[in-house]
């Protein structure tokens, strides 16, 4: 018995996933829809309207946006994935050597750990429309009441418990939720569509220009969104998991790299129809009460669709924190790789319950993952240079692993460098411009790594 518990839980954290453990496409489809039709779209969506977006803007900019965010999960991630099958951080560990990789999995599962305590932080609110306890504002900071803390630390508590299950756990469970998350998040959208007035397809676009998303100014803190920064967002938003590889852990499992084209239910399910979809509830609620800018996703779905709603909010939240308390899990639990994955995913949910109870993260929600695909990026460029870039230049790739380097060098410079050009772009055009930075600074990772990997490469061999 003891060995069938065991094996039921093996997630192969140190070595390639076996053909016996592949899983087909619905399995992506499902995990893809589920964490993505999420309790975060409920804040994500009001807070494009906060940031006064036009209607052609936010709609368009989506439809392209969340198109290269697919591409990149096709063509960046799954590939790789389904060549090495191995996690992010056992794969990272051959091209940058032991001692960056403790850093770089230290800084991953910080952050992986910090935006799970933002799902816990959504699905909370719903147990504030029951228990009436004072709930964070768009300005907060810091926990409003200590029934705020406690819900957030009972939501945690279970969401934890699921994620220590494994993949296999948590795709099953998003498969079941998905279909029914779907649904609701579609009623969210006609329901409050109806309330605004629309009646057709006709009047929708006049509507939607002139009481949704009117293009006016933000509001006080937010920044201005053009289409632009809609396009880029959408597309980077999720850019740690496909750009910066943090889905080689999920794809590992894949039985064919293709599978990434399943990212599409995530991104127009979720982010093309359910941030529409919570958008429009925020419209109702700014047209109730100009004065009531409170973003809470259980208020707002219960507005709309009674208890409903209310359990979408708890099933969306939890979809999308059990696949990335799983991730954390796995960034801690390779630095000590005798450890036990389950432990380390426990530990990481009992530290993101407690980040999760302060809103400051959930309610600058669009700045924090643009911060955090600028800070990871670079390790997804390493890797996807390593692999496809330096055995063409008749270089070696995973260095570190052929050569005992518990250091590469090359990867570390990079990485830094990076970043630093990135903060100098920031300072110099402007901190608002966080959600464009990234790309350009792909391009120099990428580059920088080539070079000075041929040098140290070059040194090696003399």
């Amino acid at each position: 018995m003891a060995e069938t518990q065991s094996s039921v839980v093996n997630e192969y954290e140190r070595e390639p996933v076996p053909e016996k453990a592949w899983l087909g496409l619905k399995s992506y489809v499902g995990q893809f829809a589920g964490e993505h039709v999420a309790g975060t779209e409920l804040m994500i969506g009001p807070l494009f309207l906060a940031a006064g977006v036009s209607a052609f803007d936010f709609i368009v900019g989506l439809l392209v946006g969340n198109l290269l965010a697919v591409l990149s999960w096709t063509f960046f991630t799954a590939p790789i994935a389904t060549r090495v099958r191995l996690t992010l951080y056992c794969h990272l560990e051959k091209i940058c050597g032991r001692k960056l990789v403790v850093v770089y999995n230290t800084v991953n599962g910080v952050m992986f750990t910090v935006l799970a305590g933002a799902m816990m932080t959504v699905s909370a609110t719903v147990l504030g429309v029951y228990f009436n306890f004072a709930m964070p504002q768009l300005s907060d900071t810091l926990p409003p009441g200590i029934g705020w803390v406690v819900a957030v630390l009972l939501t945690g508590a279970l969401f934890s418990v699921v994620a220590a299950k494994g993949y296999r756990f948590v795709a099953t469970f998003a498969n079941y939720a998905a279909p029914w998350m779907v649904l609701v998040f579609v009623l969210f959208g006609v329901i409050s569509l109806r309330k605004l007035g629309v009646t057709s397809l006709g009047n929708f676009w006049e509507i939607a220009s002139t009481q949704i998303w009117t293009g006016g100014a933000p509001q006080p803190g937010q920044v201005k969104f053009t289409f632009w920064h809609v396009l880029f967002f959408s597309w980077f938003c999720n850019m740690a998991w496909h750009i910066g590889m943090a889905d080689l852990s999920l794809f590992r499992f894949a039985r064919k790299s293709w599978y990434g084209v399943a990212s599409a239910a995530g991104m127009y399910i979720g982010h093309f129809m359910a941030w529409i979809a919570a958008s429009t509830l925020y419209a109702v609620q700014l047209r109730a009460d100009p004065t009531n800018t409170a973003v809470l996703p259980g208020p707002l779905a219960y507005s709309a669709c009674g208890v409903a709603g209310l359990l979408c909010v708890i099933a969306a939240g939890w979809t999308t924190a059990n696949p990335t308390l799983y991730r954390a899990g796995l960034a801690f639990q390779s630095l000590i790789p005798n450890s036990s994955r389950v432990k380390a995913t426990l530990i990481t949910g009992l530290v993101a319950s407690v980040t999760a109870v302060f809103p400051i993260v959930t309610m600058k929600l669009l700045g924090f993952v643009s911060l955090w695909g600028m800070i990871l990026m670079p390790m997804g460029a390493v890797i996807f240079a390593d692999f496809w870039i330096l055995p063409k230049l008749g270089m070696r790739s995973e260095f570190a692993a052929k050569t005992g380097l518990p250091l590469n060098w090359a990867a570390a410079a990079a990485w830094v460098a990076s970043m630093v050009f990135c903060v100098a772009l920031l300072a110099v055009f402007g901190a608002d411009k966080i959600f464009f930075v990234s790309l350009p600074g792909w391009f120099v990772t990428v580059l920088l790594y080539i070079v000075l990997s041929k040098r140290i490469q070059r040194k090696a061999a003399l």
